[in-house]
């Protein structure tokens, strides 16, 4: 189990260093100003214990070289600074790049995997895994490239130069530095666990959060803040035990690798004293000797330090490229058409279709529509309305049958191409944080103010956005916030308008209008489905009543179908559905 959890994060981490890869020449740049900032940092020490054998007995003291030397250390500390910060700046852009590229790779995906993944995930989640976990990432990477850069450097230069001083005290110190990297590796174990679950946890916690701010209204028309407070607490506190066990384990492996080179600079002093009584060493080699020893350690010492980061960056990129690696929504078919017009004809022939393959929704289903024909779809909830709208757009993919346009089946046509024959208006409005004209003219960005003035006029929202301070300039806030829902979801309505495709879903597309409003987009409606072929989904069955042909659907079957008259003479479920609406007139 240890071993594939090691072959998990050396492959998380492998991935994580391909992104950086396009910015190798930075990484370059950062390495040379690595070893001129170590080389100048280990010459430091050489010129203090110079100065140190000048200034070893009393009256004896060479003031002159003193003074030499320490302005050579003064060039030479601030030279070493320089050249640091500019390998941090290096290693910050390629950091700060590269968590860049993952955000956006991240976002291209969401656009590019089957709705089925995002209608099975915690909004919160996914938001969690583009921000905290890239950040995670980011942080991780940011202080493991510097430390790794200078650690190395340090390393390899630190030893060279102890080694040439006197390699029989530089051998003590390889000797025992290496038990703070056992240390380490074995801390590191126990908390990577703690760490996933953190990361894990921190997705959860978001999700709810991003549930109960948006539905605010709901949770105080019911009284449950009490309830929702205490379900937060119960995975804020989660959050908290799982952060204050992976923080406390990986907390120990600094300490304990200190603990391990307080041992390395006692061995190195006792050896050295010992070298300075035999005349093999002078005092100031044995300074200098110290100094190195601690700088030979210092890069185990910062390893250890950014160990949780470190396992944050990996449990959060194991989360991101989870996304990453889902498999993207059924690619077009190599030859596919991408016809301009459409005259709307649509065939659905034995198509069968489940979200949970265990549990069938629409089996075996029908439909014939001719071009320029109105077609309303009614039935229970969830009886498959809503489904075989999304199977018509192509949101999920049928598992049997066949559906086509003009007598071409929907997979051998585009997507874009087939979505943009289509208009549609939902139940539940859309809108962006951008000015009004925009989202009407979201569907035709390059309308032109005269279009999108029409299209509203025909929405009868025109008159409520003149009264606005900005007009159609005025800016919605995130998801429509400062508009009513009748108001979104005219803008909606106005937003298909526009666009003027050959084909409409109507999906409770009037639901939230007041009644007044609702027969002036009606006859607006009527106007615009003249010679289109029309998708209507409603619960209201006096708006359907002049449809050609209407569905009722049960269980995912039709199990009636013709004209209201012919339906209502019929006596059958949609008579009652009918009577049950309109029993008291």
């Amino acid at each position: 189990m240890a071993k594939e959890k090691s072959k998990n994060n050396y492959a998380v981490l492998k991935r994580i260093l391909s992104y950086a890869k396009p910015y190798r020449g930075k990484i370059i740049l950062a390495l040379i100003f690595a070893v001129f900032y170590v080389g100048l940092n280990l010459t430091a020490p050489v010129l203090v214990g110079y100065a140190i054998d000048n200034a070893v007995d009393k009256g004896m003291v060479d003031f002159k070289t003193i003074g030499d030397l320490l302005l050579m250390v003064g060039i030479t500390v601030i030279c070493s600074s320089l050249f640091q910060w500019m390998m941090e700046l290096c290693t910050n852009e390629v950091a700060y790049l590269t968590m860049r590229d993952m955000r956006r790779d991240i976002y291209k995906k969401f656009n590019s995997v089957p709705l089925r993944f995002i209608d099975g995930h915690p909004h919160g989640d996914l938001i969690s895994r583009m921000i905290n976990d890239v950040d995670s990432v980011g942080d991780g990477l940011l202080q493991g490239i510097t430390r790794l850069f200078s650690g190395i450097v340090m390393i390899v230069c630190t030893l060279g130069f102890m080694i040439f001083i006197n390699p029989v005290i530089a051998l003590v110190v390889v000797l025992i530095t290496p038990l703070s990297m056992f240390v380490a590796a074995f801390i590191t174990r126990i908390s990577q666990a703690m760490f996933r679950e953190q990361s894990r946890t921190q997705g959860e916690i978001s999700a709810y959060i991003n549930e109960y701010v948006g539905g605010q209204k709901v949770v105080k028309a019911f009284g449950y803040e009490q309830r929702s407070v205490k379900d937060f607490e119960e995975i804020n506190e989660r959050l908290r035990v799982c952060g204050q066990k992976s923080q406390f384990y990986s907390s120990l492996a600094n300490p304990s690798t200190r603990f391990v080179n307080g041992l390395v600079t006692a061995a190195v002093s006792a050896a050295g004293a010992i070298s300075v009584i035999q005349g093999v060493i002078s005092v100031g080699q044995i300074a200098t000797f110290i100094t190195y020893a601690n700088q030979y350690t210092k890069p185990f010492n910062e390893v250890t330090g950014v160990i949780p980061q470190l396992q944050s960056a990996l449990a959060g990129a194991d989360r991101i490229f989870s996304v990453l690696d889902e498999s993207n929504e059924t690619p077009d078919a190599e030859i596919t058409a991408s016809p301009e017009k459409c005259r709307g004809q649509v065939d659905i022939e034995n198509v069968s279709f489940s979200y949970v393959p265990e549990k069938p929704l629409i089996r075996d289903f029908n439909l014939h529509v001719k071009s320029g024909q109105r077609v309303a779809i009614v039935g229970p909830t969830g009886c498959g309305k809503t489904t075989l709208i999304n199977l018509l757009m192509r949101f999920y993919d049928i598992d049997s049958g066949s559906i086509m346009i003009d007598g071409t089946g929907i997979y051998d046509i585009t997507r874009s191409s087939l979505r943009r024959h289509y208009g549609m208006v939902l139940q539940e409005s859309w809108l962006y944080n951008a000015s009004i004209r925009d989202n009407i003219a979201y569907g035709k960005p390059d309308a032109t103010l005269e279009e999108v003035k029409r299209a509203a006029q025909q929405a009868h929202i025109d008159r409520f956005i003149d009264r606005l301070p900005e007009g159609y300039d005025t800016v919605i806030t995130e998801d429509g916030g400062n508009l009513s829902q009748g108001q979104r979801q005219l803008i909606c309505i106005a937003r298909v308008m526009l666009c003027q495709p050959p084909m409409l879903i109507l999906d409770e597309a009037t639901s939230s209008i007041d009644t007044r409003t609702e027969i002036k987009i009606q006859k607006a409606f009527n106007e615009m489905m003249k010679g289109r072929t029309c998708f209507v989904v409603a619960h209201r069955l006096s708006t359907i009543k002049e449809s050609d042909i209407i569905l009722v659907m049960k269980d995912g079957n039709i199990i009636e179908q013709g004209s209201h008259d012919e339906l209502i003479r019929k006596g059958g479920f949609y008579n009652t559905l009918y009577n049950s609406q309109f029993a008291a007139t």
